[in-house]
């Protein structure tokens, strides 16, 4: 039984929320399908840049194996050998690299992006499984405390001291403390399940445990501060910065699209056996009279003013984004300071200070119910709110780009 004991301590895995966003980065499976798409997009930009290829023409020509003379079939036969050549003018290779490392650093920020809002639901996650602890650990204290209440409750009840129906009304009450328990359990361990979930990770529930503070702290930061951090770090709009610069690349290769290529030529041919008697040299001009890419020269331009009113759009959101998480972090501040510095306490008190009256005949049973009904209200709405608080901290965090409230 030791060592099956010693087994399962050394089985258990408690994770830091340092320890949970690494291993989030390396094995969540949408960030790591992301990560194969910027490679990908690095490989476009590998086929952009590529040249054209050159084109080789070889022929044989005016064989005559059934006129003539049939012993001399090759007597006449004409040998050509060709070769052309595209040639790129305004520099559309250079052009249609730009907008595939365009592209690139797109997609590099939006896989930043989607890892921002990733780990705001990790975040989340993470501060559940700390709050269900927490409400874990005050359900189970205060059915303690109420078992040790009960007790004296019996001994006062064998020597008389009070009432069958008082004590079995404490008896029946105790179904409330041991519901809180189980429910308790039960957010827990589906608090463990969706953060198991986002890391991808196979560990049974009960092996899991997550440790951190689960507290409050004074918000210094002013809202002006938090606005400049959010416009100078937010991944979504750097994009949106960027998709306008790659719309004015596009642009300029739609003008360089609409130019004319000459194609340049050369044969080498004569008649056998004397070859070769004859090298011509050729150039090919397209005239774009009637395409000359209007329609995706206009396309890309407008395309550019479409990019720039989504980087007005987008900071308006942004802006908006950080003013939602201040104010919810305000607002649970708000909350919070009166139950850290009044309401605790005094829930402490009443309930130590009514159980003891109680357990002497000086209080009802009415009182010690409601004192003991007051304490876990107190202590829930506490952690709820730290809870709720934490959470608005990781919004601001997913608000601003970065972690800024720990």
């Amino acid at each position: 039984m030791a060592a099956w004991m010693a087994s399962g301590a050394f089985g258990q895995k408690t994770l830091t929320w340092e320890d949970a966003k690494r291993e989030f980065q390396a094995s969540n499976p949408t960030l790591r399908a992301a990560q194969i798409g910027i490679q990908e997009s690095r490989a476009d930009e590998v086929t952009a840049f590529l040249r054209p290829n050159p084109d080789f023409t070889m022929s044989v020509d005016q064989l005559n194996p059934f006129t003539g003379n049939p012993y001399r079939p090759f007597a006449n036969t004409l040998t050509f050998v060709s070769g052309s050549y595209l040639h790129e003018r305004e520099h559309k290779r250079e052009l249609r690299r730009e907008s595939a490392q365009g592209a690139t650093t797109i997609a590099v920020s939006q896989l930043a992006d989607q890892e921002r809002t990733l780990l705001f639901d990790l975040r989340t996650a993470f501060v559940q499984v700390l709050e269900q602890k927490a409400v874990l650990a005050v359900a189970r204290e205060s059915l303690n405390y109420y078992d040790r209440t009960l007790a004296v409750s019996r001994e006062r009840l064998k020597v008389g001291d009070i009432a069958r129906v008082d004590f079995t009304r404490l008896e029946l009450q105790r179904v409330q403390f041991e519901t809180d328990v189980q429910t308790a359990l039960v957010n827990l361990r589906t608090a463990k399940i969706q953060l198991l979930a986002l890391l991808n990770d196979h560990t049974p529930i009960e092996g899991l445990d997550v440790t951190g503070p689960f507290d409050f702290t004074e918000l210094l930061t002013p809202l002006e501060e938090f606005r400049q951090m959010a416009l100078d770090t937010r991944p979504d709009l750097r994009s949106a910065v960027q998709a306008v610069a790659k719309a004015r690349t596009d642009h300029r290769l739609a003008i360089a699209n609409g130019s004319t290529d000459p194609t340049f030529g050369w044969d080498l041919g004569g008649e056998a056996p004397d070859i070769p008697t004859f090298f011509g040299f050729s150039i090919n001009i397209p005239l774009r009279i009637f395409d000359r890419n209007q329609g995706e020269k206009q396309r890309t331009r407008l395309d550019i003013g479409r990019n720039e009113r989504l980087v007005d759009a987008t900071k308006t959101q942004v802006l908006s984004d950080v003013d939602s998480a201040y104010v919810a972090i305000q607002s649970n501040l708000v909350l919070l300071r009166p139950y850290k510095s009044v309401y605790l306490d005094e829930a402490v008190q009443v309930r130590e200070t009514i159980s003891f009256s109680y357990q002497h005949g000086e209080a009802s049973l009415l009182d010690f119910l409601q004192a003991q009904q007051d304490y876990r209200s107190i202590q829930l709405g506490y952690l709820n709110l730290v809870g709720a608080y934490l959470t608005a901290a990781a919004q601001m965090s997913v608000a601003v780009g970065r972690e800024v409230i720990q």
